[in-house]
Protein backbone atom coordinates (compact mmCIF):
# COMPACT_ATOMS: atom_id res chain seq x y z
CA UNK A 1 0.00 0.00 0.00
CA UNK A 2 2.74 2.20 0.52
CA UNK A 3 3.97 2.22 -2.47
CA UNK A 4 0.47 3.06 -4.10
CA UNK A 5 0.23 6.24 -1.49
CA UNK A 6 3.65 7.34 -2.99
CA UNK A 7 3.52 6.38 -6.89
CA UNK A 8 4.30 9.86 -7.90
CA UNK A 9 7.05 10.15 -5.43
CA UNK A 10 10.15 8.08 -6.33
CA UNK A 11 11.05 4.89 -5.43
CA UNK A 12 10.96 4.04 -1.71
CA UNK A 13 13.52 1.70 0.38
CA UNK A 14 12.27 -1.39 1.66
CA UNK A 15 13.12 -0.74 4.66
CA UNK A 16 11.13 2.35 4.70
CA UNK A 17 8.56 0.53 3.91
CA UNK A 18 9.55 -2.30 6.64
CA UNK A 19 8.66 0.17 9.03
CA UNK A 20 5.82 1.80 7.39
CA UNK A 21 3.13 -1.28 7.25
CA UNK A 22 5.37 -2.99 10.43
CA UNK A 23 6.19 -5.88 8.47
CA UNK A 24 9.74 -8.16 8.37
CA UNK A 25 12.35 -6.65 5.65
CA UNK A 26 13.46 -10.33 4.67
CA UNK A 27 9.43 -11.19 4.24
CA UNK A 28 8.90 -7.86 2.08
CA UNK A 29 11.99 -8.50 0.34
CA UNK A 30 10.49 -11.86 -1.59
CA UNK A 31 6.81 -10.11 -1.97
CA UNK A 32 8.95 -7.52 -3.60
CA UNK A 33 11.02 -9.63 -6.14
CA UNK A 34 7.98 -11.31 -6.86
CA UNK A 35 6.07 -8.19 -7.91
CA UNK A 36 9.30 -7.12 -9.65
CA UNK A 37 9.57 -10.73 -11.55
CA UNK A 38 5.96 -10.02 -12.67
CA UNK A 39 6.90 -6.36 -13.65
CA UNK A 40 4.59 -4.84 -11.06
CA UNK A 41 7.21 -3.03 -9.40
CA UNK A 42 10.83 -1.74 -10.67
CA UNK A 43 13.87 -1.41 -8.56
CA UNK A 44 16.04 1.72 -8.95
CA UNK A 45 19.52 1.34 -7.90
CA UNK A 46 21.40 4.23 -6.11
CA UNK A 47 20.90 7.21 -2.98
CA UNK A 48 17.15 7.63 -4.02
CA UNK A 49 17.01 3.95 -4.89
CA UNK A 50 14.37 1.80 -3.55
CA UNK A 51 11.01 0.43 -5.24
CA UNK A 52 8.10 1.79 -7.24
CA UNK A 53 4.85 0.87 -9.20
CA UNK A 54 5.67 0.03 -13.06
CA UNK A 55 1.84 1.00 -13.33
CA UNK A 56 -0.76 4.02 -11.57
CA UNK A 57 -2.53 2.03 -8.73
CA UNK A 58 -6.08 2.31 -10.61
CA UNK A 59 -4.91 0.10 -13.27
CA UNK A 60 -3.80 -2.75 -10.68
CA UNK A 61 -5.90 -5.40 -9.81
CA UNK A 62 -6.13 -6.81 -6.33
CA UNK A 63 -6.68 -10.21 -7.94
CA UNK A 64 -3.23 -9.89 -9.32
CA UNK A 65 -1.64 -9.24 -6.87
CA UNK A 66 -3.19 -12.18 -4.54
CA UNK A 67 -2.87 -14.76 -7.61
CA UNK A 68 0.85 -13.56 -7.71
CA UNK A 69 1.70 -13.91 -4.49
CA UNK A 70 -1.01 -16.80 -2.88
CA UNK A 71 -2.30 -18.30 -6.01
CA UNK A 72 -5.81 -19.43 -6.28
CA UNK A 73 -8.14 -16.50 -5.16
CA UNK A 74 -10.48 -18.84 -3.23
CA UNK A 75 -9.53 -21.12 -0.32
CA UNK A 76 -12.12 -23.81 -2.23
CA UNK A 77 -9.11 -24.41 -5.19
CA UNK A 78 -9.24 -22.78 -8.35
CA UNK A 79 -12.05 -22.66 -10.57
CA UNK A 80 -11.31 -25.14 -12.92
CA UNK A 81 -10.62 -27.83 -10.35
CA UNK A 82 -14.24 -27.09 -8.47
CA UNK A 83 -16.04 -27.63 -12.05
CA UNK A 84 -14.17 -30.82 -12.57
CA UNK A 85 -15.68 -32.26 -8.74
CA UNK A 86 -18.94 -30.76 -10.10
CA UNK A 87 -19.20 -32.87 -13.07
CA UNK A 88 -17.11 -35.83 -11.24
CA UNK A 89 -18.41 -36.12 -7.85
CA UNK A 90 -22.47 -36.26 -7.61
CA UNK A 91 -22.60 -37.00 -3.95
CA UNK A 92 -21.31 -33.58 -3.29
CA UNK A 93 -22.20 -31.60 -6.56
CA UNK A 94 -24.24 -28.77 -4.61
CA UNK A 95 -21.38 -28.04 -1.91
CA UNK A 96 -19.11 -27.99 -4.57
CA UNK A 97 -21.35 -25.37 -6.54
CA UNK A 98 -21.33 -23.46 -3.37
CA UNK A 99 -17.51 -23.05 -3.15
CA UNK A 100 -17.31 -22.30 -6.85
CA UNK A 101 -19.92 -19.53 -6.31
CA UNK A 102 -18.19 -18.60 -3.42
CA UNK A 103 -14.97 -18.09 -5.56
CA UNK A 104 -16.19 -16.53 -8.68
CA UNK A 105 -18.03 -13.89 -6.08
CA UNK A 106 -14.51 -13.28 -4.37
CA UNK A 107 -12.60 -13.40 -8.13
CA UNK A 108 -15.19 -10.36 -8.98
CA UNK A 109 -14.52 -7.99 -6.31
CA UNK A 110 -11.08 -8.48 -6.25
CA UNK A 111 -10.80 -8.14 -10.11
CA UNK A 112 -12.84 -5.39 -10.13
CA UNK A 113 -10.91 -3.75 -6.86
CA UNK A 114 -8.18 -1.79 -7.47
CA UNK A 115 -4.98 -0.46 -5.45
CA UNK A 116 -6.64 3.33 -6.05
CA UNK A 117 -9.78 2.13 -4.97
CA UNK A 118 -8.29 1.09 -1.44
CA UNK A 119 -6.42 4.24 -0.85
CA UNK A 120 -9.89 6.15 -1.74
CA UNK A 121 -11.81 4.14 0.68
CA UNK A 122 -10.25 5.54 3.86
CA UNK A 123 -12.61 8.49 3.32
CA UNK A 124 -16.22 7.07 4.18
CA UNK A 125 -18.01 9.45 1.11
CA UNK A 126 -15.11 8.97 -1.68
CA UNK A 127 -15.71 6.97 -4.52
CA UNK A 128 -14.37 4.52 -5.65
CA UNK A 129 -12.84 4.78 -9.40
CA UNK A 130 -16.08 3.83 -10.98
CA UNK A 131 -16.34 0.12 -10.89
CA UNK A 132 -18.20 -0.29 -7.77
CA UNK A 133 -20.25 2.28 -5.85
CA UNK A 134 -21.30 2.32 -2.42
CA UNK A 135 -24.73 1.47 -2.06
CA UNK A 136 -27.20 3.65 0.24
CA UNK A 137 -27.16 2.29 4.15
CA UNK A 138 -24.29 -0.09 3.00
CA UNK A 139 -22.48 -0.36 5.82
CA UNK A 140 -18.41 0.92 5.06
CA UNK A 141 -16.74 -1.97 7.14
CA UNK A 142 -12.77 -2.41 6.78
CA UNK A 143 -11.55 -5.15 8.03
CA UNK A 144 -8.32 -5.34 9.08
CA UNK A 145 -5.59 -7.61 6.90
CA UNK A 146 -3.30 -10.32 8.46
CA UNK A 147 -0.28 -10.67 6.25
CA UNK A 148 1.22 -13.89 6.76
CA UNK A 149 3.36 -14.21 9.64
CA UNK A 150 2.18 -10.83 11.47
CA UNK A 151 -0.68 -11.88 13.23
CA UNK A 152 -0.64 -8.50 15.34
CA UNK A 153 -0.66 -6.05 12.06
CA UNK A 154 -4.25 -4.48 11.96
CA UNK A 155 -5.14 -4.85 15.62
CA UNK A 156 -4.98 -1.49 16.55
CA UNK A 157 -5.75 -0.02 13.17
Amino acid sequence: MMLARNYNQGAIRIRDVAYEEALPEKFLELILLELKNARMVESVRGAKGGYRLRRPPAEIQLSEIIRLIDGPLAPFGDAEQLRALINRDAEHRALYQVFLDVRDAAAKILEHTTLADIMNAKGVDAPKSGKRRKKQGEPSTVLPMVVHGNPSRGKNE
